[in-house]
Parts: C-alpha cells; sequence; structure tokens
C-alpha cells in the first residue's frame, strides 16, 4: 500500500509540473486568453479547459479504472475506490490579470479519504506535496504548520464563497482583527491551505470550498502535523466541505471563529 501511494504521489508531482508549464504558456500570452464569466467573481478560461484536459489525459493513461473529478469538465466515474481530485488552475481571477498567483492542484481520494495532495504554483516553482502518513514537503524538504498559539502570532488565510453569505466573512474578519490577527487573502484557497500546511500562515478558513480547492491542501496541513476540520467522506468529494485548517495550537481558536462568523441564522 505504501508503495502504490509513493507511485501516485511521484506521478501527481509530475503531472502537476508539467501541467504548470502548459499553464505558462497561457499566463505568458493573455492578449490572446479566451475568457468567460461562469458567475459572479468566477471565471474560467481557456487555459483551465486545456490544462485539465491535459491532467484528465495523462491520469486516464496511467490510471484508467480510477475516477476524476475536476472543475472545468465532467466527472468520470471509475472502478476503483480511487479519484482523482483536480484543479487545472485555482486562482483564475488572479492568472486572468497576470497576477503571479495561481496554482495546479491535484488530489487523489480513496473511499473518500485523501491519500496524496499536490499543489505547484509555477510562477515561484514552489510544489507543495504529501501522501497519507508520510509527512508534507515544498521542493524536497519537509515542512511544519505553525507552532504559534495566538492570532497575534501571524496572519490566517480567509476565503470568499459565492456559495456562502459575505456577512458571515465580515464577521470572521472583524473578529480575527478583534484578537489583534491579520487576515490574508491571494484569490488562490489551495495556495493559502499550502502556505498554512508550511507555516506561512496560521491557518485558512473558508465557509465552503470545492473538493479540487480543499482536498490537497487539507491532507498537506494535517501531513504537516496541523490539525482540520474533519469533512464527511461520503459527501467531500461530490459536495465540498466547510474548512477550517491550521497549526495544532492555534486550531481550536480558528475553529471557535469559525463557528461563531458560520451560524445558519447569520
Amino acid at each position: 500500500m505504501t508503495h502504490d501511494l509513493d507511485n501516485r504521489m511521484h506521478f501527481a508531482i509530475d503531472l502537476a509540473r508539467r501541467a504548470g508549464e502548459l499553464g505558462l504558456k497561457y499566463f505568458r500570452d493573455l492578449d490572446n486568453l479566451a475568457v468567460e464569466s461562469k458567475g459572479h467573481q468566477d471565471l474560467v478560461s481557456e487555459g483551465d479547459r486545456e490544462v485539465e484536459l491535459f491532467i484528465r489525459a495523462a491520469i486516464a493513461e496511467a490510471y484508467p479504472q480510477d475516477g476524476i473529478v475536476g472543475e472545468e469538465h465532467a466527472a468520470v466515474t471509475g472502478t476503483t475506490g480511487h479519484v482523482w481530485v483536480i484543479d487545472p488552475i485555482d486562482g483564475t481571477a488572479n492568472f486572468v490579470r497576470g497576477i503571479p498567483a495561481w496554482c495546479v492542484v491535484i488530489a487523489c481520494a480513496r473511499n473518500g479519504e485523501t491519500i496524496v495532495g499536490v499543489i505547484h504554483e509555477p510562477s515561484t516553482g514552489e510544489t507543495f506535496y504529501g501522501r497519507l502518513g508520510g509527512g508534507a514537503f515544498l521542493n524536497g524538504k519537509p515542512i511544519k504548520a505553525s507552532d504559534a498559539a495566538s492570532l497575534s502570532e501571524g496572519a490566517v488565510g480567509t476565503g470568499l464563497s459565492n456559495r456562502a453569505s459575505t456577512k458571515n466573512v465580515v464577521i470572521l474578519i472583524s473578529l480575527i482583527m478583534a484578537e489583534g490577527g491579520v487576515f490574508y487573502r491571494n484569490a488562490s484557497g489551495a495556495l493559502m491551505l499550502a502556505y498554512a500546511a508550511s507555516g506561512r500562515l496560521l491557518g485558512y478558513i473558508e465557509e465552503h470550498m470545492n473538493p479540487w480547492d480543499c482536498l490537497a491542501g487539507m491532507l498537506l496541513v494535517e501531513e504537516a502535523g496541523g490539525r482540520v476540520l474533519k469533512a464527511d467522506p461520503k459527501t467531500v468529494v461530490s459536495q465540498g466541505t466547510q474548512v477550517i485548517a491550521g497549526g495544532k495550537h492555534i486550531f481550536s481558536r480558528l475553529q471557535l471563529l469559525g463557528e461563531s462568523s458560520f451560524l445558519p441564522t447569520r
């Protein structure tokens, strides 16, 4: 089993880096990039679609019986219990505007449990990766979630979901700042989770994330010694989940902030 996990992880690392190179070609030619709107502040580009097709083709060749779930194309049902969950370009709003803060995200889940996670940021060449029980790494070096115990010791990543109330995010940010903390947002939830796994951020909170944005990063936070709000393995791949993740000493505080901000009655 460990051998299979390692093989899947190294496959995903290589694939994310190759997909990132393809994404960079579009990023460097934005004047000719076709962009569409899927809704409020929700964009998709030709680059998103083509990079996802590239990733899907590679997975279909290497693991033809596995399922695939991605942001831009229809899900593929597999027979092995393994599902690859992919976001070809997380941070499309940055990507299409020339902001170098976007990433390729590849996760692999087995019966609803994430077993491999890779987040590759092509603009910096940083690849965050890990597999279940194997630790978390950045370009070959182990990473560790923050040891901070107070919000005043760093920044908390925050997301803004179009599936949740904006009022709730305002409440969350107010609570963070009231405790002497600051909030951080770069329009890529996956990258912010990678930053939480590597201790750059204290943690990350978002009321709802799609599975392709969060599964890889949540695994990395746990493998880096942090904690995450446990998702329901029966629904997380198909429906996504609320995300609260961070260092082990700050997690309980982040969880209380989430509970205070995301009440259904808000």
